[in-house]
């Protein structure tokens, strides 16, 4: 049966506040980029593009006039190549300065000529198309600014006061200056190689020899000087073939090539991924805060809407004011309750502890209602929308959270506008991670029995088979990386690897036992006791099981199967399956069992031992090779 929107009251409806309705609103959605235009396509065809330049471009080689040290001017164009990939999806704008930059510095050594190589052409080609799209994009969003501004009418109001306190942007300044400090002590350590070395040659021996063999393997040159014989190390063995003659600075701790002084890779690396992350916090929180300020600048147009919250995601979707039935979503964005007086209030960063002790009680209670799933699906209610809409804009509104709740509520967006149509990353309020409706706690403890013991539920065949083709991969990294010995090549182990050993373990050995007082949660590193009363939600998620908890983050155990797969062979995902079996013990007491879970009966993670066989496999590759 459906249900009437939640009303607002009439004295907080600006007067003259206009309808924004089903024809308006169809307008407005007919003004959104084509699907050529969606970031992912630009963001591949740059991405294979620099790659292939990168791989097949020239690289000058290292010769004593021209020794090869630290680019720094090479270096920034390197950031600004990174950081222009990720503005393409999140800051139109400061993509297409980005990809200027990175177009212009292209033939700074070669001119014109260099787009006469195969690769530099087609990220020509790559950029040319990315531009296209961010400025379609761009474009569009100043019509669907126009359309919402045509719509409001001549009616405008400033944002209320609660709003005008809201800050936006202080979590975002805070990383970016963690980020840029690691570039700094990155440049730092940087400089301080390039000075030892210079200290070194000040006080050394500058001799000539003639390379007389060459070990590409190792990257080792054997040179001959004045009758003696000096292995070198070098990154371009390829550079220095047999009868090169090269130029050495020697001292009592051996000889380095003065064409390759010294190794900063791995800081300038550092400085790579500070810079790159601390520039990228540092753009959204200015956006934000800018944003921010836009929108208490001056009077705004007002628009009379719906919303509604996601129960999945958490996003509010905005709906036509005569879409009584919330059938078709309009936009959406993430929002954040705002508070008068209040210029500590909410920020991105969530609520504070304090927030969340002080707040009501029944409140709380019913939020959580709300997050199980259980309890009543989010109602439309009656808004005021201040500021006009568009892709990438920032607004603000006002609606009751409820019928019983006389109080009206103001939130701002923290998260920029986002169009709810197809082409886009979202598409409306439903469910992402089933294909099937979900099922009512009620329906699923009709199929279940109450018992005496703890019920279990533990890794089943295809989250095991997961678990083995994982650990598969994990073996052939291990062999791929330590292959050759020693050498940077290791560095991408450092992200992968612990991914790897936690998912294999995961999909192994997880194990959910459910006993009288909660649940024992079993994952790759630890048992954990989630008691009944802080769980707030169970489901599946992204091919595992996600536990909500009151006032702390969630319990995640993934992977823990793979859906998709079990789903295209006929059989119910085993996952989804233990999460709605435990969602309906979560909704019925009456089910649970009446004793505690021993300890054999928790389970035990295997991620520790799975470390150690790693790391005996990985010895055991590089004493036979």
């Amino acid at each position: 049966m459906s249900r009437h929107p939640v009303p607002l009251p009439a004295e907080h409806i600006p007067p003259g506040a206009a309808d924004w309705r089903t024809p308006d609103v169809t307008r407005w959605l007919a003004a959104v980029p084509g699907r050529w235009a969606h970031p992912l396509w630009a963001f591949l065809a740059l991405v294979v593009s620099m790659v292939w330049e990168v791989v097949t471009g020239p690289v000058p080689p290292c010769t004593s006039a021209e020794p090869c040290g630290s680019d720094w001017p090479g270096l920034a164009v390197a950031v600004v190549m990174v950081l222009a990939l990720y503005w393409v999806w999140r800051q139109p704008r400061l993509a297409v300065a980005g990809l200027a930059v990175t177009l212009a510095a292209l033939p700074v050594d070669a001119g014109l000529t260099a787009f006469a190589r195969p690769s530099a052409l087609a990220y020509l080609l790559a950029t040319a198309f990315a531009v296209a799209g961010l400025v379609h994009r761009l474009t569009l969003a100043g019509r669907q600014r126009a359309l919402a501004t045509e719509a409001a009418g001549p009616v405008t109001r400033p944002l209320p006061e609660a709003a005008r306190t809201f800050r936006r942007g202080r979590l975002s300044f805070v990383l970016a200056a963690v980020f840029l400090a690691v570039a700094g002590f990155g440049v730092w350590q940087a400089r301080g190689v390039a000075e030892a070395y210079e200290q070194r040659a000040a006080d050394a021996a500058h001799v000539t020899g003639e390379v007389t063999a060459v070990d590409e393997d190792d990257g080792v040159l054997t040179v001959t000087v004045e009758g003696r014989t000096r292995r070198i190390e070098t990154a371009f063995p390829e550079d220095f073939p047999v009868g090169t003659r090269v130029d050495l600075v020697a001292d009592g701790d051996g000889a380095v090539l003065v064409a390759e002084p010294y190794d900063a890779f791995g800081w300038e690396l550092l400085v790579l991924g500070g810079s790159v992350a601390g520039l990228a916090f540092l753009a959204n929180g200015v956006t934000g805060h800018l944003a921010a300020r836009r929108l208490r600048r001056g009077p705004l147009p007002v628009l009379h809407v719906l919303v509604r919250e996601d129960e999945e995601d958490g996003r509010t979707y905005v709906f036509a004011a005569d879409d009584t039935e919330g059938r078709r979503p309009v936009l959406c964005f993430h929002s954040l309750y705002a508070f008068e007086d209040d210029e500590e209030g909410f920020d991105e960063d969530g609520l504070d502890e304090d927030d969340l002790a002080s707040g009501d009680d029944a409140d709380l209670r019913k939020i959580a209602e709300i997050l199980r799933g259980g309890g009543p699906t989010p109602p439309l209610r009656e808004a005021v929308l201040y500021g006009a809409p568009y892709a990438g804009a920032e607004v603000a509104f006002v609606a009751r959270d409820d019928e019983d709740d006389p109080e009206v509520a103001v939130e701002c967006s923290v998260t920029a506008v986002k169009p709810a149509v197809p082409g886009w990353r979202t598409r409306g309020p439903q469910p992402r991670e089933r294909t099937t409706p979900r099922r009512s706690a009620d329906e699923i403890a009709a199929r279940m029995t109450p018992t005496a013991g703890p019920r279990v539920w533990r890794a089943h065949g295809f989250s095991r088979a997961v678990g083995l083709g994982l650990l598969l991969v994990q073996g052939g990294g291990v062999w791929a990386a330590l292959d050759d010995g020693p050498s940077w090549s290791w560095l991408w182990l450092a992200p992968a690897l612990p991914w790897l050993v936690t998912s294999v373990a995961t999909a192994l050995t997880w194990r959910i036992t459910a006993d009288r007082d909660g649940l024992w949660v079993t994952g790759a590193w630890r048992v954990r006791r989630v008691p009944w009363e802080v769980i707030t939600s169970v489901r599946h998620h992204e091919d595992g099981i996600r536990v909500g908890r009151a006032k702390d983050s969630s319990v995640d155990l993934s992977p823990a199967g793979w859906a998709w797969l079990e789903r295209r062979m006929g059989r119910e995902p085993g996952a989804e399956r233990v999460a709605d079996e435990v969602r309906a013990l979560l909704h019925r007491p009456d089910l649970r069992p009446d004793a505690e879970a021993a300890s054999d009966q928790q389970g035990m993670p295997v991620g520790p031992p799975l470390v150690v066989l790693t790391v005996l496999w990985g010895a055991a590759v590089l004493l036979l090779l």
